[in-house]
């Protein structure tokens, strides 16, 4: 089945683009000045699409507004009330995500449509597993097959209104239920789709459930832009983001760090100099790889792949470059001394 592509704003989604990371604001959306701030710094972290929470209309209206400033492309979450979704696209908003089917009658949803089609602004589908239509939850079925018909009955109201500019998501807290459902419903529809594990948890928990889940489905090629969901400053979430798109080599901007697990030939305390290399180098924009290694003895040949590297010994580390022996330096001065070769080399 040929895929579609789609943009909002002016990032290109499915169909061979590369996959794209979301996430939302945690701000009260009729804040704008504070809304605005969290946009610029998420954007600053990589963010590519934010969602904004539009729970009324004095949110609505504040959407043109922060359109106006926004870096990113804005995609308005909306529930229930139509005539939100309306003020958003005349507000500019660069896509919706809504359901069609709980915002009121057919009438309802052609205003929405029909408005949408004339600023061409794509909608986004969000299946959620827990809050399914109510005669779903009285079928004898698997719930992830619950979750794609449910996506099919909101995708045919959107395709009856002569609407295609559609991207879907299925999730769940559920890590397999969430696979099973984007597996089925796939070779189903042409349309991009948004993955993510739903109400994940908290930084660890919720970074490995979405490692899993969010991984293992763009490993098959299944997903053209994610959102990691975190009880966690929104920052994080597009930081695990990239860490998943890095580790299967989807997307290579910024810095990929590489270090060894601790073992007894390991002389320095290594966990402590590998956060202290992740956190002096995390906003660099380099497509390099820095290897933190535990000792001189194994660390620069298992490393050899890595632009960059250092490995400890006692009360001194050694900086390499492509395996190969740079220099020798007192373990006080080895980051400052290891962030100026890397800057002289880049």
């Amino acid at each position: 089945m040929e895929k579609k592509q789609i943009k909002i704003g002016d990032v290109k989604i499915g169909a061979g683009a590369p996959v794209s990371v979301q996430s939302m604001t945690n701000t009260k959306t009729d804040d704008i000045e504070g809304t605005l701030a969290q946009i610029n710094e998420l954007t600053g972290a990589g963010c590519e699409i934010i969602r904004l929470a539009v729970l009324n209309k004095k949110c609505a209206e504040c959407i043109k507004d922060i359109k106006k400033k926004s870096p990113i492309p804005i995609v308005a979450d909306i529930h229930f009330d139509y005539r939100l979704a309306l003020k958003c696209l005349e507000g500019g908003v660069d896509a919706l995500r809504l359901n069609p089917g709980n915002i009121g009658g057919r009438e309802n949803v052609k205003a929405v449509v029909k408005l949408a089609k004339r600023n061409n602004v794509p909608i986004r589908i969000g299946i959620n597993a827990g809050s399914l239509e109510k005669y779903l939850y009285e079928k004898d079925a698997p719930l992830h097959e619950k979750m794609v018909e449910s996506a099919m009955n909101h995708i045919k109201i959107l395709e009856d209104e002569d609407f295609d500019l559609i991207k879907v998501s299925l999730k769940s807290s559920d890590v397999q239920t969430t696979i099973d459902a984007y597996k089925m419903i796939y070779n189903m529809i042409p349309y991009p789709l948004h993955v993510g594990v739903t109400e994940s948890g908290t930084l660890r928990g919720g970074a490995i459930k979405s490692a899993i889940g969010i991984g293992s489905l763009l490993s098959q090629g299944i997903g053209d832009t994610i959102r990691v969901s975190l009880t966690e400053n929104p920052i994080e979430e597009v930081r695990v983001g990239y860490d998943i798109l890095r580790a299967l080599g989807l997307r290579q901007n910024g810095v990929n760090f590489i270090s060894c697990p601790t073992c007894g030939r390991c002389q320095i305390n290594l966990i402590e100099l590998a956060k202290q290399v992740e956190q002096r180098f995390k906003n660099l924009d380099k497509n390099i790889t820095i290897a933190t290694m535990g000792c001189p003895v194994n660390g620069p040949n298992e490393a050899r792949h890595a632009d960059f590297g250092i490995a400890g010994a006692i009360g001194e580390g050694y900086i390499f470059m492509h395996g190969e022996l740079v220099k020798k330096v007192p373990q006080e001065n080895l980051l400052d001394e290891f962030e100026k070769i890397i800057m002289q080399n880049i």
